[in-house]
């Protein structure tokens, strides 16, 4: 068999669980292919002065042949995926897998193979995703009100955060750090080990567990390449992003518990939400959720989470 060269392109440090789960991938493949098999792990494009949205490109060229990105990302290409974003639908990790692992994302699947040059190949978790900032406690939505914070660029979660009272604003991961540490925005929402590693927490004493939104992230690979591949490597390939699927699942799980020890209580507050606290922000946003699941078929209401 002739060399095999697998490039996977990442925008994260070498903590983070993707990259971690990343490294089992690559592992895991040396195993089954041996020296056939030339691997080229990218951590961060961003070291490389590329925005982490470049990786779509680049995987849709073949320059990678897999990366794995935030799945709101594909909204803009399939419609659908927003989905996925139904602000403080997902309660636990458990409903959260069970969406990554049903019909809608398969179907998700389906149809990004039907636009794009590249194909879903796994689902990971991205974490649910939390509010930090640095002007005043939240724990409702009026304590929102005027807020400008970052989004990402989804139109639901434009619109999740208007609601709420916010003032939305986008930014490219890269130019997120800046965005926090210069005041151009008040407020960001991540997973916490994100908000932990980008620094927020240095200048944004509320932290507030929200979790508005849990984060699929799909794993990417480009299609011609798939496609040449030989049987075996494509099997090699699957087993190889079973076991990182698996690993990169239990990081997540864990990470949010050890990210919360990280914080220096003296110079954050952590803030969870009571259960009617909760309701005011779920009433807030109802017309949001009502609204994106009214723009699609009928038949997909029933792989929504109940």
């Amino acid at each position: 068999m002739a060399n095999i060269d697998i490039r996977f392109g990442g925008y994260q440090g070498p903590s983070s669980v993707h990259t971690r789960a990343v490294t089992v991938f690559g592992e895991t493949l040396a195993q089954s292919l041996g020296s056939d098999l030339n691997f080229e792990h990218t951590l961060n494009v961003m070291d490389q002065g590329h925005p982490a949205t470049a990786l779509l490109d680049m995987v849709a060229t073949g320059e990678m042949s897999l990366c794995y990105f935030a799945a709101s990302y594909l909204g803009d290409r399939v419609a659908e995926f927003e989905l996925l974003d139904l602000p403080f639908t997902i309660r636990d990790r458990a409903q959260g897998h069970a969406l990554l692992d049903g019909p809608l994302c398969q179907y998700l699947a389906e149809r990004i193979d039907e636009v794009a040059d590249f194909r879903v190949v796994s689902w990971w978790d991205n974490g649910f995703r939390h509010l930090s900032n640095g002007v005043r406690p939240i724990h409702r939505p009026q304590d929102c009100a005027g807020l400008k914070i970052r989004t990402l660029r989804s139109e639901i979660y434009t619109q999740t955060f208007a609601a709420l009272g916010f003032e939305p604003v986008f930014y490219d991961v890269k130019e997120l750090a800046g965005a926090v540490a210069s005041g151009a925005v008040d407020a960001q929402e991540n997973a916490l080990s994100n908000t932990f590693n980008l620094g927020a927490h240095k200048y944004h004493r509320w932290i507030t567990m929200s979790g508005h939104f849990f984060g699929p992230t799909a794993v990417l690979c480009h299609k011609a390449t798939y496609d040449s591949w030989p049987a075996e490597v494509r099997a090699a390939v699957g087993d190889a992003l079973v076991a990182a699927t698996a690993a990169q699942r239990d990081f997540a799980a864990n990470e949010e518990a050890a990210v919360l020890e990280r914080f220096d209580t003296s110079q954050n507050e952590i803030i969870t939400l009571s259960e009617d606290e909760r309701a005011e922000f779920v009433a807030a946003v109802q017309p949001v959720v009502e609204a994106t699941v009214a723009r699609h078929r009928d038949e997909l209401f029933e792989y929504l989470p109940g």
